[in-house]
This record gives C-alpha cells, structure tokens and sequence, in this order.
C-alpha cells in the first residue's frame, strides 16, 4: 500500500490497486503515515506566478500554501516515497533542496534524500513539463534524462506565429477547456513511475 497526497479524487491515482487517496478534503497535511507517500503538492504559490496573474501581480506571498509543501515534504523523509513539484520551484530553495542538473541523474541532499530533473513529455505528457523529483529510503531508477524536442502547435504557430505559440504552450492550444487541468495532470506511465519508486520505499 502507498499513499498518493494532494491529488484529486478523479485524478490518475483513482480507484487504482494499492493506493490511498488523499484528495483536498482529507488533507494531506494530517496524514501520519504509515505507508510511503507519493506526494504532488501545490505548485501555484511556489512557481513563475506564485504571486498571481501577470496582470494583477503581487495577489498572493511567495510559499503561502498553508504549509502543504512543508508537510509533504516530512512525510516523504519519516514515510519514504517520492514528492514531485515543477522545476525550478522556490520551495526547493526555501527547503534547502539542492538543485538537480537538468541533464540527469540523482544528487543526494544533506539529509538523505535524492533529487533529479526529468521531463514529463519522455512519459507521455503533451508538452515537455519540466519537473523535479525528491526521493528518500527508495530505488532510484535510471530515468530518461535529458531535454526533449520544444513542443509547438505546428497549425498555430502558421496562423499565428512562433512567439504566439510559444507563449500560449503546447497544453493551451489543444483546445477543449481545462488547460489548467490538462497541464497539471499526470501521465499514467510517469504516475507509475512514481508509485513503484514509492513502494520500493522502505518505513523509517
């Protein structure tokens, strides 16, 4: 058994064998083990725009998730398992983390644990979805490293140009509603990945 915290109770660890969820009505931030713990905290107040939209800037404070990412974090070191978060997030910093190269491989942190860099697109994700990793007591498997190719809409980028279609990303031309989720959301094969890294886990 593994606990998959902060994530959605229709999301990709639904109704799968061997896996607890624990979506926004649980709160992750009370479990208390003891099953490893694969871990997607909130990302929104620790990326690019944690402090809100472009257009109304300075909405929010950098890391105010209500200690989501604090709480993840202390499970996956007392429980084992695997946190996920964007690449480049602050709360790396803010947590002493160090920063994995982007060309691959696990680098080991004071604490024990290991962090890399590896793009969601080698794994099925429409767009490249550049991410870090922080394992502990767990199988570090070799991943598939590297940059993948820039992902564009080829039918935007003619009828409206490459910046435009850079800017909007490959997620958001897809059309169809739910850019946000779609660009949240976890292939299945890299959901895997995560689960049998966190079952490889063993209980501190």
């Amino acid at each position: 058994m593994i606990a998959a915290l902060y994530v959605a109770d229709d999301g990709a660890y639904a109704n799968l064998p061997g896996v607890e969820v624990w979506d926004q009505t649980r709160d992750a931030r009370t479990y208390a083990g003891p099953h490893p713990v694969v871990a997607h905290p909130p990302c929104a107040r620790w990326g690019r725009y944690w402090h809100g939209s472009s257009s109304k800037p300075h909405q929010h404070a950098k890391g105010d998730d209500g200690g989501c990412f604090a709480a993840a974090l202390a499970s996956v070191r007392r429980w084992g398992g695997v946190l996920e978060h964007p690449a480049h997030s602050h709360a790396w910093f803010a947590h002493g983390l160090p920063w994995p190269a982007a060309s691959g491989g696990w680098q080991r942190d004071i604490e024990g644990g290991w962090c890399c860099h590896v793009e969601q697109g080698w794994y099925g994700h429409p767009a490249r979805k550049t991410t870090w990793l922080y394992a502990v007591g767990a199988d570090l498997p070799e991943l598939r490293w590297g940059e993948g190719e820039q992902r564009l809409d080829q039918a935007l980028v003619e009828r409206r140009g490459y910046e435009y279609a850079r800017r909007m990303g490959m997620v958001s031309s897809l059309g169809g509603g739910g850019s946000a989720r779609k660009r949240e959301a976890t292939p299945p094969a890299f959901r895997d990945l995560l689960i049998s890294i966190a079952r490889s886990a063993q209980r501190a």
